[in-house]
């Protein structure tokens, strides 16, 4: 296959390129900056420009499939005003841009696979969300409102375009685990507030795995929830990142003091109870390969030394 990524040098974009490129797949690494010579055998970058409405489809030409991962990091910092209009305007216009370049090609790519996020259904209150479950409420469930609506053109155009409303990513090198590790090492971690808030995760290794198994399923459009089968609380999450780590976790980080130094962003990311499951991947047949937290945080970190004199 040929397939062109945005956001190609992220987390998620970093490891689908390798994988892509690893099986003898060509990637086009869609980039915000002239193009340069990468060196790499299957490795290809081509320009395009969101905020300037401009797209290098003469790349696309032979593509089978874009990816497209792009968007502003939402956290963990303070939302200010500047904050939430960066987050929804990479999203949204990016979207936009791409689906209407995409749209105007005599031939497109057949298939997109579109970046959204599991916090579309807001605060599921302990209910299990699917993919049939209606939009929630909040700053981010707005966000992937619009950004899942952003596809429009492309969708239009005749394109096979599925939404992947992804959960909390699990990996060594990046995501929420490269915040918590630090602390935890350090005997510093401990749940989030109440610690009865459900978490809504996967693995990396099944993010990707997913993303491969829809791109040879064009068939599956519109959302796709991109988490493992089995949710947690973020109290059961903190004690198996304990034993992961060999670490204690006893120093619980109260909401109050979540909600005074991260403001929205604790309230809708870590504070939030949002229980969800892939239903889709699952009657698609896809077969998660770390369907369970402890089976993550055991294949992801390494495992911890010891005590002196055993």
């Amino acid at each position: 296959m040929r397939v062109a990524i945005t956001g190609a040098t992220g987390l998620i974009g970093g490891a689908l390129t390798d994988s892509l490129l690893e099986d003898g797949h060509t990637v086009v690494r869609l980039v915000r900056r002239l193009p340069r010579d990468t060196r790499v055998p299957r490795l290809e970058e081509a320009e395009w420009r969101a905020e300037q409405g401009r797209v290098d489809t003469v790349a696309l030409q032979d593509a089978d499939a874009v990816v497209h991962l792009a968007g502003e990091p939402i956290g963990p910092t303070l939302w200010t005003r500047q904050r939430k209009t960066a987050i929804r305007r990479s999203r949204v216009r990016g979207t936009q841009t791409l689906s209407q370049a995409l749209a105007g090609m005599s031939t497109p790519p057949p298939r997109l696979l579109s970046a959204s996020g599991m916090h579309f259904y807001g605060d599921t209150g302990g209910s299990v969300a699917t993919e049939e479950s209606p939009p929630g409420k909040g700053f981010l469930a707005g966000v992937c409102r619009d950004w899942e609506a952003a596809t429009a053109p492309a969708e239009e155009a005749g394109l096979s375009v599925a939404h992947l409303r992804t959960a909390v990513v699990l990996a060594r090198s990046g995501g929420l685990l490269r915040h918590l590790l630090p602390l935890w090492r350090l005997g510093l971690g401990g749940r989030l507030g109440s610690g009865a808030q459900y978490m809504t995760w996967i693995a990396l290794v099944d993010q990707i795995g997913a993303i491969r198994f829809l791109l040879e399923r064009p068939e599956i459009t519109g959302p796709v929830n991109m988490c493992a089968p089995e949710p947690v609380t973020n109290a059961a999450f903190t004690e198996a990142l304990g034993r992961a780590l060999g670490r204690p976790t006893i120093l619980p980080v109260p909401a109050t003091a979540m909600r005074a130094a991260l403001g929205d962003f604790a309230e809708e990311t870590a504070l939030i109870d949002l229980r969800a499951r892939p239903k889709r991947l699952e009657e698609a047949g896809y077969s998660f390969l770390l369907p369970t937290v402890d089976s993550a945080l055991s294949d992801i970190l390494p495992r911890p030394a010891p005590p002196a004199g055993r």
